[in-house]
């Protein structure tokens, strides 16, 4: 499936039991302190792979100076992304 608009229900409901899995392990196993959770859904939205994935980033104080905007300013690109 190309599109996370493109999902059933169930298969949404199952990510989301998912998310919370890998949270639970983030929080518990790593002590992260807060969650990042991204979908790029078409080309023009930074998608560059051709079926959903859900981007599930753990966080930490400090790992940023200002966290505001998420993860726009998490990390320099490493590779150069042309559209």
């Amino acid at each position: 499936i190309q599109s996370f608009f493109d999902l059933s229900l169930p298969e949404l409901a199952a990510i989301y039991e998912l998310m919370h899995e890998a949270k639970v392990f983030l929080q518990f196993s790593y002590c992260a302190d807060g969650l990042n959770i991204g979908v790029n859904v078409g080309q023009y939205a930074g998608q560059t792979v051709n079926h959903v994935y859900v981007h599930l980033i753990p966080r930490y104080k400090g790992d940023v100076e200002n966290p505001r905007g998420g993860v726009r300013n998490f990390k320099e690109s490493l590779v150069p992304y042309d559209i």
